[in-house]
């Protein structure tokens, strides 16, 4: 279980060095700090209570309970919280190294080695989490960051606002996430269980392999019915370089029944986990990537599914 400290009253100025800003957000932001005993870096995020609404205060009591129960190396860990009058005060694990999201701009396209090194721990992550009845809801490349700058940085699963607990004989029935990434039974409002994570992989696996999204129209009215029936392809030139197996794990994780949805033991018992990934020669980082387009996400894709 997680160590989580909750400091109620205590001045957290008296256990950390709060440094520069590096991140904000519609209620809060995100100050680099040192701790004054052990010398780590941490990111401290300050939320001022004066800005949080009911339904973003209840948002955030949610993600601070749900990680203070979960401990996984690949999942950002909540230290400690701090309250005042004023502000509430998370400490959390410093990713330096950026966003997912970011590094497929860079690189425009994953090699299959690297994108199944990447699915790995992220697998891992969320094998555990829905272990623990954990649903994170919004898995989504930007809400997967690298610990380091490295190349073979750590990479850990972050932003649990969106997370329930759904154990295996409840379905959930709030639609959320995020509009390119959300799974079609949320759409459908027919009640949902843990298995949205998994389509919400299968488009992250999509993107890494060919740097644009499986469903990426303008307008969410037609995005979403695109997502309810599955209906994406495999176009070239972006994937004439990709193996079978890979196409075919994808398939395997985006289709509309939840049901036939492959989970995380099957998804790591997959030839392209297992063999199919270890070459690079079969990736789709080779001749043609010049001709890739960057990512493109609506401004929707930013926002919470309405």
């Amino acid at each position: 279980m997680s160590s989580t400290i909750f400091r109620k009253g205590e001045d957290v100025n008296s256990f950390y060095n709060i440094e520069e800003e590096i991140g904000s957000g519609s209620f809060s932001k995100v100050y680099l700090a040192d701790n004054l005993k052990t010398k780590d870096k941490v990111a401290i995020k300050v939320i001022e209570r004066s800005q949080l609404g009911s339904e973003e205060a209840l948002c955030l009591e949610n993600e601070v309970t749900i990680l203070s129960q979960i401990d996984h190396p690949n999942i950002v860990k909540c230290r400690e919280v701090f309250e005042d009058t004023e502000n509430i005060y998370i400490v959390l694990d410093l990713l330096a190294g950026g966003e997912l999201f970011h590094r497929v701009l860079d690189k425009r396209v994953f090699t299959e080695k690297h994108a199944a090194a990447v699915l790995r721990p992220i697998i891992d992550a969320i094998r555990y989490c829905h272990d623990l009845d954990v649903a994170h809801r919004d898995l989504k490349l930007e809400n997967i960051l690298y610990e380091t700058k490295e190349e073979d940085s750590m990479i850990k699963i972050t932003d649990f606002s969106l997370a329930k607990i759904i154990p295996d004989d409840v379905f959930a029935i709030t639609a959320c996430g995020t509009p390119g990434y959300v799974a079609p039974e949320i759409l459908e409002g027919s009640g949902y269980g843990k298995e949205v994570d998994y389509w919400s992989i299968g488009v992250i696996l999509y993107t890494l392999l060919c740097g644009l999204p499986p469903f990426n129209e303008n307008q969410n009215a037609e995005l979403f019915e695109k997502i309810k029936t599955a209906e994406y392809s495999f176009p070239s030139p972006e994937w004439d370089h990709v193996s079978d197996d890979a196409k075919d794990l994808i398939s395997k994780l985006l289709v509309v029944d939840p049901e036939k949805r492959l989970t995380a033991e099957e998804i790591l018992e997959h030839p392209w986990m297992c063999i199919g990934a270890e070459d690079d020669s079969s990736s789709s980082n080779s001749e043609g990537n010049e001709e890739m387009q960057d990512l493109e996400y609506n401004d929707a894709g930013l926002q919470e599914v309405a």
